[in-house]
């Protein structure tokens, strides 16, 4: 380990940090993770290229989070709001991408309401969600706002100011794993 003052100095060991700290034993430090809150509460929001890649982006990132939260990647709660995500994030990138212009996710863990709140901004209002309906069979896409609506419970679309749109969703889920 390199010190402040540029010189190699060895690594702490259990005898320093016990004469550091007398009777008390530091536990190892925690990675840095955003938890929830003690009162059952959690947030995500970040902002991706508006591409193919950022959209996979997006979903593995929603996931994880969910993870760090206590939904594990196969439970319920964390399968609906990956493809919540994966629908809205794909749209974006299909039919609201604007050159130079990223979308942003955001991910809201409501622990006493039970839900997660789902928004996914882009930059382009002129191309606004309409109502889903089922594209005839033989047609590959289409869909996407269908099983949004499936698995949400509520779902909806807003301007963005100063320019652009919001479309968001809301999914139900219990408590996290190991959670009240």
């Amino acid at each position: 380990m390199v010190g402040m003052t540029g010189k190699k100095t060895p690594p702490a060991t259990e005898a320093d940090r016990q004469e550091e700290a007398p009777g008390r034993e530091e536990a190892p430090p925690l990675p840095r993770r955003f938890g929830l809150t003690a009162n059952g509460y959690g947030s995500l929001s970040r902002q991706f290229p508006s591409t193919p890649r950022g959209a996979r982006l997006a979903r593995r990132t929603v996931v994880r989070q969910l993870g760090y939260w206590g939904f594990g990647p196969m439970t319920d709660a964390s399968c609906s709001v990956a493809l919540v995500v994966a629908e809205l994030a794909a749209n974006a990138v299909c039919h609201g991408r604007l050159r130079g212009r990223n979308f942003h996710v955001r991910v809201d863990y409501e622990g006493p309401a039970g839900r997660f709140r789902i928004e996914v901004s882009d930059a382009v209002l002129g191309r606004t969600p309409e109502h889903p309906a089922l594209p005839p069979e033989d047609q590959e896409s289409g869909r996407g706002l269908f099983l949004v609506e499936c698995l949400a419970t509520r779902w909806g679309w807003e301007p963005r100011n100063p320019i652009g749109k919001i479309v968001w969703a809301e999914v139900a889920a219990g408590p996290p794993a190991g959670g009240s």
